[in-house]
């Protein structure tokens, strides 16, 4: 019977796993591109739509909420149905508001539709519950920080060519009204398409289906549990929430940069729109290595020590994330914000692959819950860091403050500790691989 790789062969799309590991990441960068296609044109549709600023936090605010709810749904779901059926789903659904809100003629239907998109952004879970039923152990920090780093590289990808669509568009004869809207069409059609190639090459775990192994009696560990038994066993495990919070502080931070980057850039040093994008374009593309380095790193420490050991991990990355936000903050000039930028954008992307390097050994028993919680952390993360910057009324001001928690909540991840008993558990298990 087939079973978790224990390689990750990059060069390969022969097996199930390489071709569940590269079109995960892929359908993650397709949503994420999607997810935030409205952010680097913000200060366009600003503009058309007369925009005040404390509409525009409600606008970043509603791109980042119901993801919430919707990662909180979608990893039990995993269980339940398998990750292939469940993201050709969130793809399909998904489409309808990105493709919606480029049809927006008012500040409240914008505002609707991003609301609605936020749902795609549930796609993070699928991707990392899928790498994790499909890789080992000894590689399934790396497989799944990967997989999710490449994915998230499309919010450093749609923030340099979001603008440079809108212009191709403009150039073909449209006004400015209909090219970011024609703009945004785009990333609708991609989603689409990776829906039908994500369902007909991929397959739930080595073995195959869920569906298919359930009707013929066999057992399936990460599917044991599926729907609301997943999420309560998950929800009693208090590592679970320490996670909860430290994600929070790292994906909910980096979600929040991706939305207000270029129109800070704008703001504070003047820079035109493309020059923005691709300022604020750097931190996204810093996901190409930086989540996967996170992840092999807390392979590397786990193979010399124990779980512990990517706990310690973590809590180093969430000091240095906080303590490069604090400078990106002060930073007076362009060019040392680009620096201090990519500065904390690299612990903050390291910090996001640790995290979701110690997510599988968690409860294998309800992987979907583990995922789906932690995952809305980040979210629930982005939410507050929004509201915050909607009190304090500064980009800046909330910039160092969100520095400071950033850096506290390593106390979260020290609380995730793991006891004596089950480090001596995974190092054994690790013997055996």
């Amino acid at each position: 019977m087939a079973s978790k790789a224990t390689s990750i062969k990059l060069f390969s799309i022969s097996s199930p796993q390489m071709r569940a590991f590269h079109l995960t990441w892929m359908a993650f960068f397709v949503c994420f591109f999607a997810w935030f296609a409205c952010a680097p044109l913000m200060p366009v549709i600003k503009g058309e739509f007369g925009l005040t600023p404390a509409q525009i936090a409600n606008i970043n605010i509603a791109a980042v909420a119901i993801t919430i709810i919707v990662r909180l749904i979608i990893g039990p779901m995993c269980d339940r149905f398998g990750p292939r059926k469940t993201y050709t789903g969130l793809l399909l659904l998904g489409a309808i508001p990105v493709l919606g809100v480029a049809a927006a003629q008012t500040y409240e239907s914008f505002l609707f539709f991003r609301l609605l998109i936020g749902a795609v952004g549930a796609s993070f879970v699928i991707t990392q519950y899928h790498t994790s039923v499909m890789f080992a152990p000894n590689v399934v920090g790396t497989a799944n920080a990967a997989s999710a780093g490449w994915g998230n590289a499309g919010g450093g990808v749609v923030q340099s060519t979001m603008p440079l669509i809108m212009a191709a568009m403009i150039m073909l004869g449209v006004n400015e009204t209909i090219g970011w809207r024609a703009a945004l069409v785009v990333p609708g059609v991609l989603m689409i398409i990776m829906a039908f190639v994500y369902y007909r090459f991929t397959q739930d775990c080595p073995q195959g289906n869920y569906s298919d192994l359930r009707a013929a009696g066999v057992e399936i560990e990460s599917g044991k549990k599926g729907g609301w038994a997943s999420f309560k066993l998950a929800a009693k495990n208090y590592r679970v929430w320490m996670l909860f919070v430290t994600y929070g502080a790292c994906f909910g931070v980096e979600i929040f940069i991706h939305n207000i980057a270029a129109t800070y850039y704008v703001d504070n040093f003047k820079l035109t729109l493309p020059q923005a994008g691709m300022a604020a374009g750097s931190f996204g593309l810093l996901a190409l290595f930086a989540r996967a380095l996170g992840g092999w790193v807390s392979d590397k420490a786990a193979v010399r020590g124990s779980l512990n050991a990517r706990v310690n991990l973590l809590v180093v990355m969430m000091i240095g994330e906080g303590a490069g936000l604090l400078w990106f903050s002060h930073a007076e000039t362009v060019t040392f914000a680009v620096i201090a930028m990519l500065t904390f954008g690299l612990f903050t992307h390291m910090a996001c692959g640790a995290t979701y390097a110690v997510v599988p050994f968690i409860d294998k028993r309800a992987l979907g819950g583990v995922a789906g919680i932690i995952g809305a952390g980040g979210n629930v993360g982005a939410v507050a860091a929004g509201f915050l910057l909607k009190g304090v009324g500064n980009t800046q001001q909330t910039l160092s403050i969100l520095g400071i928690l950033v850096a506290v909540s390593a106390l979260c991840a020290v609380a995730a500790r793991f006891s004596a008993e089950t480090n001596k558990e995974h190092a054994l298990a690790g013997a055996a691989v």
